[in-house]
């Protein structure tokens, strides 16, 4: 399969850089006269994939929100994982699993190999156990043409603990995981292994030029913007793939008031990506 990098610039420069989430949140589905259950979570997701897959470059189900419902839940996220597909969008799955071993590379043959029920073009991870814990994943990803997301500078304020904690090299944690990232995106036009940055960090230091995408959330209800993020990714804006949710999933549920949402918020962030 194309790499992960390759399509994902691909969709980018034709639909313009816009990641859709795809979070039925309880709030949401009250929002939109929904029961919060199996039945009402479908009714969401299929509207939101509807309105959203087919002119977003990318949508972001997040996996809690469907877990919480169990099998039914997970039965749900298949099926929109596959409608997106079927509508042009890439699907990054918010999962944000991290372990070690064999554990680890179950993970990665649930959401990375191409014969598991719910393989998706990409996922979110979590370095907290080192940056080696997730080869599993990186070198499943790398085998089928898929990406991985790894968190590296996030918005939430407990973040900057661990982030930028210095490491024994003297340079911080996240800095770590962005050097490393860049390493095996090496020789790439747009390597399939990123990094999760918030929109709305302020600043940083950091070298987020890791030749590869960096998946923005914040952008929009959050309060991260095109020029906020240009300020804070500078020559690696080109790279961007700002994420929003509920300011996209608020203009629901009517689908062509999601469709119109989506195509506006891809033109705010078009100019990130030429």
């Amino acid at each position: 399969m194309t790499p992960f990098g390759t399509r994902l610039r691909t969709a980018m420069d034709a639909r313009g850089p816009l990641c859709a989430g795809i979070d039925p949140h309880p709030s949401l589905l009250e929002e939109w006269g929904l029961t919060d259950d199996a039945n009402g979570l479908e009714k969401f997701t299929m509207t939101a994939v509807e309105g959203l897959a087919g002119t977003a470059a990318a949508v972001k189900p997040q996996s809690a929100f469907f877990e919480r419902h169990g099998s039914a839940g997970i039965a749900v996220l298949e099926r929109a994982v596959q409608a997106s597909r079927d509508l042009g969008a890439l699907v990054v799955l918010d999962v944000k699993r991290g372990d070690i071993g064999s554990t680890a590379q179950a993970y990665a043959d649930a959401y990375l190999h191409p014969s598991a029920p719910l393989f998706v073009d990409a996922i979110t991870a979590s370095p907290f156990l080192g940056m080696g814990s997730l080869d599993p994943m990186l070198d499943t990803a790398a085998g089928s043409g898929a990406g991985v997301f790894v968190l590296a500078l996030t918005s939430n304020p407990e973040g900057p603990q661990f982030q930028h904690a210095r490491t024994r090299d003297g340079g911080t944690v996240a800095g770590s995981v962005l050097a490393a990232l860049a390493a095996r995106n090496a020789g790439s036009l747009l390597g399939s292994f990123g990094a999760v940055v918030g929109a709305t960090i302020g600043g940083t230091a950091e070298d987020l030029d890791i030749g590869g995408p960096l998946l923005v959330p914040g952008v929009g209800a959050q309060g991260g913007s095109a020029e906020s993020v240009r300020l804070i990714f500078g020559p690696a804006a080109r790279n961007v793939l700002p994420s929003s949710s509920r300011e996209l999933l608020g203009a629901g549920p009517d689908v062509a008031a999601l469709r119109a949402a989506a195509e506006h918020a891809a033109e705010q962030f078009a100019a990130l990506a030429r």
